[in-house]
Order: structure tokens, then sequence, then C-alpha cells
């Protein structure tokens, strides 16, 4: 049974998103290529069409649809991380070139997709049933940028 995976609609920068995320994310894999053949929409016969690519075992579809479609807050790739270490690397990697810190673990890439950089035990703290606790590390959470593993979880175990 085929798996259900994403595709990004990256205008016509299929390739240089595949090699940059490649470049962020080891292990990552180029996969099928397909090429545009005759078509209404005047895109070059032979340019890319799409390109798949497998980041962290997360397949995506990149699409060259040659229209500038944006990206928007309504979707964003998740990236929980395992120690504060690979929340550095991975915020300096995926804003190199022109992206954007946002907030609360949140940035933009330099295509203008969303990201959430965050440490995994987030996940725990969220689905805790003490409010006071996740309370307090919401409200540390809500005054960074980039995510601090150790002050959130300080914020966390102070409450």
């Amino acid at each position: 049974m085929p798996k259900m995976y994403i595709c990004l609609w990256s205008n016509d920068k299929a390739e240089d998103m595949a090699n940059f995320y490649k470049s962020v994310f080891k292990g990552t894999k180029i996969g099928k290529t397909w090429y545009w053949g005759p078509n209404p929409m005047r895109v070059k016969e032979g340019s890319v069409l799409t390109m798949d690519i497998t980041v962290l075992g997360q397949r995506i579809m990149l699409l060259n649809g040659f229209s500038k479609m944006p990206f928007n807050e309504s979707v964003s790739m998740v990236v929980p991380c395992k120690n504060q270490r690979e929340i550095d690397a991975y915020w300096k990697a995926l804003l190199r070139g022109g992206g954007k810190p946002v907030q609360c673990g949140w940035l933009i890439d330099k295509f203008g997709v969303r990201w959430q950089v965050f440490p995994v035990e987030i996940e725990k703290w969220q689905a805790s049933k003490n409010k006071k606790k996740k309370q307090a590390m919401n409200e540390a959470m809500w005054k960074m940028v980039k995510l601090d593993a150790k002050k959130l979880k300080e914020a966390f175990d102070r409450a």
C-alpha cells in the first residue's frame, strides 16, 4: 500500500531546494526526477517537473509549477531534535542563504518554507496533565525565537 507523502510547490526551485535540504539534513536522498514534456504552460520541455527527496525518513515531492505561488503560515515542516546541538545546527543551516527567524522555534528558509525546530521533549511537556508546568514552559517558549531546550526544561521543572 503506498504511503501518503508531502508535495511542496516550489515554483521553479525544485533542484535548488533538493540540494539545499540535502546539505542541511544528513542522509537526505534525492529520488525520482520527472521532466516536463510538451505543455500548454509554455514551460521549457525537458526542464524539471518534480523531484522526490527523502528528508529524515519523510518523502517530499518538490513540484516546479512555474507560477509564483507563495508558501504561507498554514503549513510548516516539523523537526524534533534530540538535543540543543541539533536545534542549533538545523536552525543555522535552515537560515543559511537568506532565511528569517520568526518566534517560538519557527523560521522561514530562503525558499519561503516554514519550519518548526524544537526539542523532542516538548511533546512530553505539552502532553503533561500538570497545567502549571505546561503553562510555565509555554510562557518561556513564547519569549524565545530559537528554542533553548535547557531553559524550557527549567521552566517546566520549576513550576
